[in-house]
């Protein structure tokens, strides 16, 4: 990964423990004085995080206690949430429910995925990072114990989730596309085309009572679709073994959809 390349280019040595269990037992933890830990998908066991000198430090991607777990980028964007942040929190036996250290907002755009998000709060949580670590090497920094009534948790995206239910409204279904992109990748099948769809928008034209998921129109503009109020338009999407394309690429290759 980009981190262990960077480490290795800065002569930094390196290892990659298969197993939290693993790097538990690491030798090198007796000599640190804070373990960082960032997108780290294992629970880290309680004797790992309190070898180093000043125990544990977690990057996470929420304001917490909102959003504890493994999505809480996808999760933000499909709830619908207007801000995020970045949480570094001091880690302990739980599941990102440590003491907070230091906590700063990032606002989630109208039109954000979990990709474009996350590379906001990458950079983010990198300055975050560096200021606790200082404040933690000069001892002046204060832990805010969690709010217990505020948490939620934001459990892992499964594939399954992916596929669009249409009659759910439209603008819920437009924040799972965006929120599922670049993955899993919110996907359907329309006329027997199956599809993933990595751009869509709500219209204000309402569906009338007409059943949802019907292929509506198709035009350069897009492929618009009936769900439980109002349509929603396919504007970017991927044919199974093809590449991303926009909605006037498909309607030029595949006129049988055109209506």
């Amino acid at each position: 990964g980009a981190v262990k390349v960077l480490g290795e280019a800065a002569g930094i040595p390196l290892s990659q423990p298969a197993a939290a269990a693993e790097l538990a037992g690491h030798p090198a933890l007796d000599q640190a004085d804070v373990l960082v830990v960032a997108a780290f998908g294992l629970i880290l066991p309680e004797a790992a995080i309190n070898r180093p000198r000043y125990g544990s430090v977690n990057v996470h991607f929420s304001l917490l206690p909102r959003w504890r777990g493994a999505a809480p980028i996808q999760r933000a964007i499909e709830a619908g949430d207007d801000i995020t942040g970045i949480s570094i929190i001091q880690m302990d036996a739980g599941l990102d429910t440590g003491d907070i250290l230091l906590q700063h907002p990032c606002p989630i755009d109208p039109s954000d995925t979990a990709g474009s998000l996350q590379e906001r709060l990458a950079v983010l949580g990198a300055d975050c990072l560096l200021q606790v670590l200082e404040q933690i090497g000069s001892r002046s920094v204060v832990p805010v114990p969690q709010d217990e009534r505020l948490a939620t948790y934001a459990a892992k995206v499964s594939k399954a989730e992916a596929e669009i239910d249409w009659a759910q409204p439209a603008a819920v279904i437009e924040r799972r596309v965006r929120a599922f992109n670049p993955s899993p990748v919110a996907h359907t099948t329309l006329d027997g085309q199956a599809m993933r769809i990595w751009r869509a928008r709500v219209l204000e034209q309402a569906c009338a009572g007409r059943p949802p998921g019907e292929l509506a129109a198709c035009t350069e503009d897009g492929l618009d679709v009936t769900t439980k109020d109002h349509l929603l338009r396919i504007e970017s999407l991927q044919l199974p073994g093809k590449k991303i394309i926009s909605a006037r690429e498909f309607y030029h290759g595949n006129p049988r959809f055109h209506c």
